[in-house]
Formats: C-alpha cells, structure tokens, sequence
C-alpha cells in the first residue's frame, strides 16, 4: 500500500500491510486493491465476500441481494422463474399458486381440499387458522390461499361457528402460542368515512353478534373478533392485536377449482 519504485518503499514511507504506518502528514498513500481512505485504512470489501451472477453486495449487512432467477448466500443456485399461474417468491425460489393450481410451476390444475375444511356451511368452508396474526396480516393469508376472513351473514352461520370453537379440543394443532387473547378474527371493520361496520367485500353488515356493551370503540378497536368470554359473540378490537383467524372459501372461491371427477 506504500509509494513504490523499483520495488521499494520510498521514503518517508513506511511499511505496512494496509499502509497503516503511512504518515499522516504527507500527501496520501498507493492505495490497495481492497483498501480505500487517505490512509488507504477503509476495507472496500469489508465482508471478505464476493457475490455471483450479477448479485449486488449489501456492506452493510453482509449479505448478496440476488439479481431474479437466483438464489443462495452468494446468488449461485439458479431457479426457475416460470409460473404459469401464480407468484414468483425470491426468498424461497419457488411460486405461491393461484387458488385451483398446483406443481413446482402451478401448472395443475387440481381439486378444492374439501378434506381441509373445518367446518362446512351450506356449501361454504371455513378453515381455522393453526397460526396467530394481526387483523390485516389474517386477511392477506386468507387471500393467498384463495379465500377470505370469514364473512358470517346470519343467525345459523353464527350458532355453528360459535359451537366449533367452543368445543375445539386442547389438542388443536397451533403452531405457535404467539397470540394475544383466545379469539378469531373475522372479516368486519369499522368504516369510518361510512360510519359503520362493512364486510371486507365492502357491504354494510345487514346481521350482526355482538356482544353485551359491544361494539365500545375501546382502544380504538375498529376491528372485529368473536370473542371467547363473550360464547363468541363479537367484540370490536385493536387491528394490531395477534388474533387466530377463520377463513371462508364462498362458493365463488370454490368455483375457481377444478371440480372432482
């Protein structure tokens, strides 16, 4: 890293690895490949890491941000970016299927999961979510597998759910316990520039369930749960609050997938 002629150091230079004996005094220092700074004392390359396939590295944090189609801690795993019908996901390096597709490239068309179904209303299916998440978190998983947060229109699909849940065993599959209370969001939200309560779809909510005293707007809940002390009845709460879910397939999800045989 030193001014050099004829292969030696020319004083008052003196030697060192990174030029980190350079005097500071003087006009600068050579600056080596991998050193930058007046001192040539700045690493360029300060992870000791290179990445491939025209990845930028991020100095920062260490890490390659892959150019599309590649994948690995140094962008050299190439992948497939072809789906047919469906996303692709970078971070996995494989696609997220439309409802009614399946296959590496979402290709196959494939059958509605009926045997998924927890619970099946006049045609409908609603699924419990085995994971916890904020309302709006609920809403974009039930909307990536082809459904919605549950949408309950009427006396008969309150009793029911609310029976199911209330006799949902200790032994239900949770995947993790990185929840804030025992209830279920649903798809209802308070509306302020309409000044009500509105299904995800937009329509105002002709039934309701609430509970005693509810809706309150207590801490602003502009959200709305079955609530487990309340027997299920409705509650509106806080949309950052990490509730489980209930997804519905309506007969216009169903109608997406290919129909069995």
């Amino acid at each position: 890293g030193n001014w050099e002629l004829a292969g030696a150091p020319i004083v008052p230079y003196q030697r060192g690895p990174w030029c980190s004996l350079c005097t500071a005094g003087l006009s600068g220092c050579f600056k080596s490949w991998d050193h930058g700074g007046g001192l040539c004392e700045v690493p360029r390359n300060p992870c000791r890491m290179s990445c491939r396939n025209g990845a930028h590295l991020n100095v920062s944090s260490c890490q390659c941000v892959c150019a599309p189609g590649y994948t690995g801690r140094f962008c050299q795993v190439r992948c497939s970016t072809r789906c047919l019908h469906g996303k692709f996901r970078q971070e996995e390096c494989s696609c997220l299927c439309d409802a009614g597709y399946g296959g590496a490239e979402c290709g196959t068309r494939i059958p509605f999961p009926f045997h998924a179904c927890d619970v099946r209303i006049d045609g409908d299916c609603f699924t419990v979510s085995p994971e916890a998440d904020t309302y709006y978190g609920a809403k974009a998983k039930c909307q990536e597998k082809g459904a919605m947060l549950a949408q309950i229109r009427s006396q008969k699909v309150q009793d029911i759910l609310a029976f199911y849940l209330s006799r949902l065993e200790s032994s239900n599959r949770v995947m993790d316990t990185d929840f804030d209370t025992r209830n279920f969001w649903i798809g209802l939200t308070y509306k302020t520039s309409k000044a009500s309560f509105r299904w995800d779809t937009g329509e105002p909510s002709a039934f309701t369930s609430f509970a005693f005293g509810q809706p309150d707007n207590q801490g602003f809940g502009n959200c709305v749960e079955m609530q487990a002390a309340a027997a299920f009845n409705w509650n509106d709460q806080r949309c950052k609050t990490r509730n489980r879910y209930l997804c519905q397939f309506a007969q216009e999800h169903i109608s997406r997938w290919q129909r069995d045989p």
